[in-house]
């Protein structure tokens, strides 16, 4: 191949991954080499996010490359080059000058996802200031809990999201100094700022401040249905970990086209939607529509995406359609499908490779690890219902916490997922909730709140939350288990699985089922469905219980909230609910 010769989506589809040699690689790797090889200082001052995501690309001489291909969901197509988001971040840095933002001050954006949030997300971080997406779908209430909690000094957003839940809140929010509004010509007050004309008289030139990498860059709040939002401090220095698993885990290769369908409110869209697919120099789709399959398959059609990294529930959706209608779509240019969110069920990954042609890989992170830290790769194989083995750099245990000790489980038994503390992505605390951010550590682990096993490979299998686990006469039951034996059955096509109180045994497992296509709520269905669970899993696992749901409660990322379906079930206030997806009910 000369030089200039782009590959072909042929060579990219089949080419060798960068990761051949899993346990080799894991013996040589240190997060200390990782950044030597960028040319990053081991310790200290000389890094910024953005630099390594967007600025090093144009001093490099790859300006020109797309960086960004922003579909609205008016057909409307958008291209922005290394060069232009270079541009267009730093025309943003200034406008928060101008403003007299100080670094570690926090900016807010409530929006979809359209350009002006990508550009005011590197804007903020390459300016030293503290990026905070708030998911769009928020109502007033989370939106006034978090901007609080977060002391928000600027919000980006839009005319409709600040007349409906911003104006009612505005009062209360001390903090906050400006308003930015994305699609005003025009200012409306000192407070409330147009975005077109401040860009319009900022300069696109700005000298990118190099930041300490302990340096605050993103505040991240996990989502919930009760109790108050955290909100997860996460450093300049986490972009290792971005480009370091965009490379290795995602297999991200010269000339790809990438999706990552998840919402940048989510840590997901910012970490994997923005600063990985950057910081490794390919092009990343970004679909300002919601969730719509003939929408998403003529897109992996029409720009030929080679790498997609979508939620388990998503996928789940494509399989209840007739395969007749997937075949109408040529998915020829999909290397792989990757999986965050929630555990991947077995079915999908063997459904993944016979109906796509295409090895669907699960991984596990969480908000506060700030990167993926247990995956699938592909070098090794795939294990259908496995979330992987630990990333090169990472050191994951399973152990049981007894008061303030720990014990490492055996191979093949239930305990806590916990990481050895120290990986560059690693959150460095909850804002304003210093006890609670030290109650997740024991001698120097993270607890995850995650119950797995470990297997003889060193291959780690999700059993479920710790607070999501059933007991039921004595009996650990995880709900994971159960949700994957329920879906074998032809009939179904999600399951989510809780502890219903019961006065006898404690709990007694209980299952809300969706149907494919063209099947049909029955008693007769769910008694066939109850007995082959029985012979799956035999009657001290299996549900006692089943009810049909038409779609199950989600957030936008794509998570079943079996938490909620548990307080429905036992009356309980369902909480915050405004990051349900439209089509829960």
């Amino acid at each position: 191949m000369e030089a200039n010769e782009k590959p072909s989506h042929k060579t990219i589809r089949f080419s060798r991954p960068n990761l051949t040699d899993y346990q080799h690689f894991c013996r040589s790797f240190s997060w200390r080499a990782m950044k030597e090889e960028r040319g990053l200082p081991a310790h200290g001052v000389g890094l910024n996010m953005v630099y390594e995501a967007v600025d090093r690309h144009v001093h490099e001489g790859r300006g020109e490359r797309v960086a960004l291909r922003w579909l609205g969901e008016n057909q409307a197509l958008r291209d922005l080059t290394f060069s232009h988001v270079k541009d267009e971040s730093s025309r943003f840095a200034n406008v928060l000058g101008a403003l007299k933002v100080q670094p570690r001050e926090r900016v807010f954006v409530l929006s979809g996802r359209v350009p002006e949030l990508y550009v005011a997300a590197l804007g903020t971080m390459r300016s030293k200031a503290v990026f905070c997406p708030l998911f769009s779908a928020f109502g007033p209430e989370p939106v006034e809990q978090r901007m609080k909690l977060g002391e928000a000094r600027i919000l980006v957003t839009s005319r409709g999201h600040y007349e409906r839940k911003i104006k009612p809140i505005l009062p209360r929010i001390s903090s906050l100094k400006h308003v930015i509004l994305t699609d005003e010509a025009s200012h409306e007050s000192s407070q409330v700022l147009s975005w077109n004309k401040l860009m319009e008289e900022a300069s696109a030139h700005h000298a990118i401040e190099f930041t300490h990498e302990e340096d605050m860059a993103l505040l991240h709040f996990t989502s919930g249905t009760t109790g108050l939002p955290k909100g997860a401090v996460h450093v300049h220095e986490a972009v290792v970990v971005h480009h370091m698993t965009g490379r290795y885990v995602l297999d991200f290769r010269e000339g790809d086209v990438y999706w990552c369908t998840a919402d940048p409110g989510w840590v997901t869209g910012t970490s994997y939607g923005i600063i990985s697919p950057l910081s490794n120099g390919i092009t990343s789709v970004v679909d300002e529509a919601d969730f719509d399959l003939a929408r998403w398959c003529d897109i992996i059609q029409k720009h030929r995406v080679n790498v997609l990294y979508t939620s388990p529930t998503a996928l789940r959706r494509m399989m209840r359609v007739p395969e007749d209608f997937l075949e109408k779509y040529d998915f020829s240019s999909l290397r792989a499908i990757h999986s965050v969110g929630e555990p991947l069920n077995p079915q999908v990954v063997r459904w993944g490779e016979k109906t796509l042609k295409t090895p669907v890989f699960d991984n596990w992170w969480q908000t506060e690890t700030g990167g993926i830290m247990v995956a699938n790769f592909p070098a090794l194989k795939i294990k259908p219902g496995s979330m992987g083995v630990s990333i090169p750099g990472i050191e994951a245990a399973v152990v049981h916490e007894k008061k303030t000790e720990l014990t490492f489980a055996k191979a093949n038994e239930t305990g806590q997922l916990a990481l050895r503390a120290g990986w560059p992505s690693m959150f460095r605390g909850y804002m304003g909730q210093e006890e609670r951010y030290a109650q997740c550590f024991r001698q120097g682990w993270y607890l995850s709140g995650d119950l797995v096993k470990k297997d003889e490979e060193g291959y780690f299998w999700f059993v479920g939350r710790d607070d999501d686990v059933i007991k039921t006469a004595g009996h650990l039951v995880g709900p994971f288990e159960v949700e994957n034996a329920l879906m074998e059955h032809p009939a179904v096509a999600e399951a989510a699985v809780i502890g219903k109180p019961h006065e006898i045994t404690g709990e007694e497992v209980k299952a809300f089922v969706t149907l494919k296509e063209g099947r049909a709520p029955s008693d007769a269905l769910k008694r066939e469905i109850m007995g082959y669970a029985r012979k799956k899993l035999g009657p001290a696992i299996a549900p006692r219980e089943i009810e049909f749901y038409g779609n199950l409660p989600k957030n936008r990322s794509g998570k079943i909230l079996r938490r909620l379906l548990k307080t429905r079930e036992t009356g309980l206030p369902e909480g915050d609910t405004s990051t349900l997806e439209p089509s829960s009910p």
